[in-house]
């Protein structure tokens, strides 16, 4: 995984920086999500199941769990 292209949201500064989400685009239509806290875990998915679950925690589908 380390030839992968991390990317961190906009939103993270310099106080957060090593509590966010980074998001690579792997091979095909692989995406890796992990946290900049814990780099060393790594979860594999689909681009379509990637868009449908920030589209859903955009939506507030998940709020009921924080």
């Amino acid at each position: 995984m380390s030839h992968l292209v991390w990317q961190k949201s906009s939103y993270s500064d310099a106080e957060g920086a090593d509590n966010c989400l980074e998001l690579a685009q792997g091979n095909g239509d692989h995406r890796h999500v992990r946290e900049s806290d814990n780099p060393s875990v790594v979860l594999t998915t689909t681009a379509a199941k990637l868009r449908t679950f920030i589209l859903g925690a955009r939506a507030g589908e998940f709020d009921h769990l924080i």
